[in-house]
């Protein structure tokens, strides 16, 4: 069987697939491994017989694979992030170089050399470009060392931690707690002075989108330029306190609702499969020229207001409310297929993955003397970020339908998890055998716990609800195993990529520059 395996990777790539997958999917009360299984499961293999160890490109594919489609599923909401949490960022900063400080300190106190201690680090960190990064520095086999013998407990505690996160009640946050479910309310106008619907509905704090407005006993869609009057009454969408606000502001809430009107009126939830329309905002749609108005777009799990300025994506599905004899024209204006939600769109993702994996090869001065690169990971995740953001650009769409993007996600990461493992096997159980092996596993422990508990205390200070509190730490430890046992125990809460994505960039950086640096001060 060791023979058969060697010689055919792609057989024990999905070997370690079908194995892990099915580990990882044992509950034990109530706590499973998820895909964080595949890694242990090649860990086992590759000690068992050294020559199961998968193609280091296969790890590559995997990782940037994972690492670009996280970046662009999370761009969105991204930088909107970022400008309330930049406290946050350079508090995890700050936290890893002081987990730096505690490894030379551990690693000296311990008698180890400069280049395992440049090792356990990264491993108690789990991070694989910092021990690309301290290898070059070290030119020689030390961090390989301390990485091997410390990775294994690094992740484990760190799930740990992660799991712990989900279990805290979310705190008393708009930001943190669960998405909040969207609402339809009639209000009946009052105010004789007010401007057209459009203007309105961008003038409160909280937005809201006005759907259906009955005039002199007549519904008909609400557009940008209606001009409601007093007596008239108009449908608007949005969380209730929302609504509510904009009730008080224009008139009162009224007991008639005009959702169930359907005389002259319809609505329907239409699949957005017209590529030509992804990656562009609700207002760029045209359905004004239809006479139809977009109320709400259901991405995943989760329904989002349909502002003017929301852009769509290839698999959402877009309530849209307009006359019963447009209802026909406009889903054809939408595409409204099914295949929208598996579409690739290859152009986009092949030239962003392209742009993600160069950037990754660029040399960047390090303050220890020589360059690194931000590899695999970091790049294409960068540029993944930057287009999720943008979308599109010109007939190229960045974007990718949600569907697709968590089977890319998910495949990724197995992938990466699998190679990964398969490489560290053998040298893990040689560390072990060694003399040094407790004193490494010691100091490993001892930096993944500070590292661990500092964000515990993170949370504490910025009051981080459990699933952004899990993506931080995941991304805090450049986990990519976290993240996945994180987004498996919540369902794929967007709230998880996003704390994951916000720091990651930073810290990837951040444990780079460390671990060349543990070298060099040695």
């Amino acid at each position: 069987m060791a023979d058969l395996l060697a010689e055919n990777p792609l057989l024990l790539l999905f070997a370690c697939l079908a194995v892990g997958s099915a580990v990882g999917a044992v509950r034990v009360r109530g706590f499973m491994l998820g895909p964080a299984a595949v890694l242990f499961t090649a860990l086992a293999l590759s000690a068992w017989d050294d020559r199961l160890e998968l193609p280091t490109a296969i790890g590559t594919l995997g990782l940037a694979i994972f690492a670009y489609c996280v970046g662009v599923a999370s761009g969105p909401s991204f930088f909107g992030t970022l400008r309330h949490n930049l406290g946050a960022v350079a508090a995890v900063v700050g936290l890893l170089v002081f987990s730096a400080g505690v490894a030379y300190v551990a690693g000296d106190a311990l008698g180890l050399t400069p280049d395992v201690t440049a090792g356990v680090y990264a491993g108690a960190l789990t991070n694989t470009p910092a021990l690309a990064a301290a290898t070059e520095q070290a030119q020689g086999p030390g961090p390989t060392i301390g990485y091997s013998v410390t990775y294994l407990a690094g992740v484990i505690l760190m799930l740990v931690i992660a799991a712990w996160a989900l279990n805290r009640p979310d705190p008393d946050s708009e930001d943190d707690g669960a998405p909040e479910p969207l609402v339809a309310r009639t209000i009946e106008v009052t105010d004789p002075h007010l401007p057209p619907l459009g203007d309105l509905a961008g003038a409160e704090e909280g937005p809201v989108v006005f759907s259906r407005v009955k005039h002199e006993g007549r519904v008909e869609v609400a557009r940008q330029d209606t001009v409601v009057e007093p007596g008239d009454l108009v449908s608007a969408v949005g969380r209730r306190e929302d609504v509510e606000a904009m009730a008080e502001r224009v008139g009162h809430l009224a007991d008639e609702k005009l959702t169930l009107d359907r005389r002259s009126l319809d609505m329907r939830r239409v699949a957005l499969s017209n590529r030509r329309l992804s990656g562009r905002t609700i207002a760029d749609l045209g359905l004004e020229q239809l006479g139809a108005r977009a109320t709400r777009v259901r991405r995943g799990d989760v329904d989002l207001i349909a502002t003017p300025d929301l852009r769509v994506h290839q698999g959402d599905r877009i309530r849209v409310i307009a006359m019963r004899d447009q209802m026909a024209r406009v889903s054809r204006h939408l595409g409204d297929s099914e295949r929208g939600p598996g579409d690739l769109n290859p152009v986009g993702l092949s030239v962003g993955l392209a742009a993600g994996l160069l950037v990754g090869l660029i040399p960047l001065p390090s303050p220890a003397g020589g360059t690194f690169t931000m590899g695999a990971a970091a790049g294409p995740l960068i540029v993944g970020l930057l287009l999720g953001r943008r979308a599109r650009t010109g007939p190229i769409v960045w974007s990718l339908p949600y569907t697709a993007s968590q089977l890319l996600q998910q495949l990724g990461i197995l992938i990466f998890l699998a190679a990964a493992g398969s490489r560290a096997g053998g040298d893990l159980a040689d560390a072990l055998r060694a003399g040094e092996g407790l004193h490494i596993a010691a100091a490993g422990l001892l930096v993944t716990a500070i590292a661990g508990l500092s964000l515990i205390g993170l949370a504490r200070v910025f009051n981080l609800g459990g699933p952004r509190l899990a993506g931080l730490v995941a991304g805090a430890q450049t986990q990519p195993a976290v993240l996945a046992f994180a987004q498996e125990r919540t369902g794929g809460d967007q709230r998880v990529a996003v704390g994951y994505a916000l720091v990651f960039p930073a810290a990837m950086i951040t444990k780079i520059l460390a671990a060349a640096l543990l070298v060099s001060i040695g």
